[in-house]
């Protein structure tokens, strides 16, 4: 199976007019400013020489900001600027995240001409209330109206969502999810909300209007949307903030759910849920439990929370690869 790369290109706030709530983009990203194009040229090159894989696919990925919302001719510049490398066949194609307000045909006539392959819109929320409250300034319509459109120009199209948004529930969430799949999302990336330095959420917590979800909650959340999207084959390409400098300091978090293995937190959670009914057994001793050996980690537990668990019950517990086993299947030997 091909290796899959996406090489980065952060170009911060360029376009976007509307401050979200949450939005502090230059600090989420880390990046304080625009690159140029041999800059753009450099990043690409670096991340080709490096990629351990032969066989392998890798696309270039503009992110950061709404990429469809500055003017064409800029567009044309940035996206122009990989054009040579996909001409020599280092690079397959192009991806790039936008707001659903900032498509139409003309934009997507344009992606088309310099050979865009995914769109990710920012969808955050289907709920309207959410959306409004987090001042998007755009609506769930027009998320699957762009959606719509995307698709019936040949894109692929990942949709990007958040939790724990002002007026979010749990409920909100999990319709959020289904409403991505039920658009065609091929991709997603799930975000718990924390709050930035500098946005609405900061002034908005500091006076008490405003309350993140804490870190067990997001890990909750998270852990009931993450096997929507498997069971509907929806690629999760991310679950939680990327751990930029600024966040991982502390500098420019203030608060909120953010972890930088918190994809682990939630699937060590789904693997908890999985093997709590074990500790109802009343007569043995000893438990193996046998994985797939892609799912090891994630059943032992982020600081073997799992295993812990289950010692409170028996007094030897044994987790052992088993390659027959697939997905979150798992057979148990006790004594």
């Amino acid at each position: 199976m091909l290796k899959h790369y996406t090489i980065p290109v952060f170009i911060p706030e360029l376009a976007c007019p509307f401050q979200c709530v949450f939005c502090n983009q230059r600090k989420i990203s880390g990046q304080q400013h625009i690159p140029g194009k041999k800059e753009i040229e450099q990043t690409i090159t670096g991340h080709l020489k490096s990629f351990k894989r032969a066989d392998r696919v890798a696309e270039v990925g503009f992110f950061g900001g709404s990429f469809t919302g500055i003017p064409i001719e800029q567009q044309e510049h940035y996206l122009g600027i990989v054009q040579p490398f996909i001409d020599r066949g280092e690079i397959k194609g192009i991806r790039l995240s936008t707001r659903p307000d900032y498509i139409n045909e003309k934009i997507l006539d344009v992606l088309k001409k310099y050979r865009v392959s995914t769109i990710e819109l920012g969808a955050q929320s289907m709920d309207e209330e959410v959306l409004k409250k987090s001042f998007r300034g755009h609506t769930a319509k027009q998320t699957e109206q762009a959606a719509k459109l995307i698709l019936e120009n040949g894109f692929k199209m990942g949709l990007q969502m958040m939790v724990g948004l002002p007026g979010d529930t749990l409920e909100k969430s999990i319709s959020t999810a289904q409403r991505i799949i039920e658009l065609g999302a091929a991709n997603t990336r799930i975000y718990p909300a924390v709050v930035i330095k500098g946005t609405a959420l900061h002034k908005w917590y500091e006076d008490g209007k405003y309350t993140p979800l804490s870190m067990e909650e997001a890990i909750q959340w998270t852990a009931q949307i993450l096997p929507l999207f498997e069971e509907a084959e929806v690629k999760v390409l991310r679950v939680g903030l990327h751990p930029s400098e600024g966040l991982l300091s502390g500098h420019e978090l203030v608060a909120g759910p953010f972890h930088q293995s918190f994809k682990e937190l939630a699937l060590t959670e789904i693997w908890n849920q999985q093997l709590q009914p074990l500790t109802e057994n009343n007569e043995a001793k000893k438990l193996t439990v046998f994985i797939s050996p892609k799912e090891l980690n994630y059943a032992i537990g982020y600081e073997a929370k799992n295993r812990e668990m289950l010692l409170k019950k028996f007094d030897s517990v044994s987790f052992v690869a088993q390659p027959s086993i697939i997905g979150r299947s798992f057979e148990t030997l006790l004594s």
